[in-house]
């Protein structure tokens, strides 16, 4: 064991597909664990979302980083055979099945527990395992939509918009890699393993505590912090900017030369701000149209107000500070071409062309893992 490779030395056996499950299994990949990822025949559905390159999208490549893979046919007695001998040397157990379906298939909780009791079994589904909608087909945007985020995200035309990167997919992959690494360490003292229930429904409210405790307070609507803030068009895009404290208001019509909006009794403090809101969006909207991104963040770093460029994805990757801190790793992924890693906090960086740094393609390393379990 060392802090590189924590997890040398487990087996995970990951039936889950998409991207939560197979996340969190990837991170367990990353932090040593051998993780074999069993998939349908036809593949893991993430290998068709999007763009595809030969058996690859995006998704089956960040899901699968470090992993082995084979395919296996779960509704012939060959497959569930294969997978009963994967379990009963493994660690840990992933299933994304629509809850009932894994029971079905001969995996469920009882029969896999059966066959290795210490096992840490995890199922990852949309709505949970019970409750009157837990047999509804869910993917992110729908979490979106039913627990408050997408309400919450409205555009100027007042239309609820989703959140486009797969924020309840990815927070469910945390909060599952959590759950495992605590059940990790407590199954040192346990003499049995566990079943870890995840759902992208409890994640999704999880992520939003405090907006859904400030909504349920405040009646219905969240009252800003420090009033103003927010995104506002420059000459040549778009700057975010935060004011926190009383001060950084002043210090925002400093830089911005707008002594007469800084002195106007309306905008004295945050509340008087809120109730002239309007009015003051417009004056500091007006003002920010004159000048580049570039000089704005020049005012603002000498103002020490929190600020950033909005920028696009292809801008961050270019950043100089991006670039200077390493926290991302460009790799070539066979079949796909050289692609961009961000590391996880706390990660070490996959070494180009290491199996951390590689996501496998369909069956890739059938032959080695039937050997390993003494089959051809």
């Amino acid at each position: 064991m060392s802090y590189e490779a924590p997890y040398r030395g487990l087996r995970v056996v990951d039936l889950s597909q998409g991207i939560a499950g197979p996340y969190a299994a990837m991170l367990l990949a990353q932090y040593g664990a051998d993780v074999i990822k069993v998939e349908p025949p036809e593949g893991d559905w993430a290998r068709i979302l999007g763009v595809r390159y030969g058996d690859q999208t995006v998704f089956s490549i960040a899901g699968n980083l470090g992993k082995r893979s084979i395919a296996v046919d779960l509704k012939t007695h060959e497959g569930r055979e294969i997978v009963h001998r994967l379990i009963a040397g493994a660690n840990i157990f992933l299933e994304g099945f629509r809850p009932g379906v894994a029971a079905r298939l001969g995996i469920g909780y009882d029969d896999v527990a059966a066959i290795n009791p210490g096992i840490i079994y995890v199922s990852v589904s949309g709505f949970g395992q019970t409750g009157p909608e837990s047999q509804r087909p869910a993917m992110d945007p729908i979490l979106q939509a039913f627990t408050g985020l997408i309400a919450t995200n409205r555009g100027p035309d007042g239309v609820p918009h989703r959140v486009t990167p797969i924020v309840v997919d990815m927070s469910t992959a945390l909060y599952t890699f959590q759950a495992l690494s605590a059940a990790i360490y407590a199954r040192r003292d346990e003499p049995r393993g566990c079943y870890l229930d995840a759902s992208l429904l409890q994640s999704a409210a999880a992520l939003q505590v405090v907006h859904m405790m400030a909504h349920h307070l405040e009646g219905g609507r969240m009252r800003p912090g420090i009033t103003p803030g927010g995104s506002f068009a420059a000459a040549d895009g778009f700057m975010f900017v935060i004011t926190l404290h009383e001060s950084d208001f002043r210090s925002l019509c400093d830089a911005l030369d707008l002594p007469e909006v800084r002195d106007d009794p309306r905008f004295a403090t945050s509340d008087l701000r809120y109730q002239h809101l309007t009015d003051l969006m417009a004056k500091l909207s007006e003002r920010f149209k004159r000048y580049t991104t570039t000089e704005l963040a020049g005012r603002f770093r000498a103002a020490g107000l929190m600020h950033s460029r909005v920028n696009d994805y292809l801008e961050f990757l270019r950043d100089p500070h991006v670039e200077a801190t390493g926290i991302v790793t460009w790799v070539e992924q066979p079949g796909v071409g050289r692609v961009p890693i961000p590391r996880a906090p706390g990660l070490m960086p996959p070494t180009p062309g290491s199996p951390r740094a590689t996501a496998p393609s369909l069956d890739q390393h059938r032959k080695e893992i039937l050997a390993e379990l003494g089959l051809t």
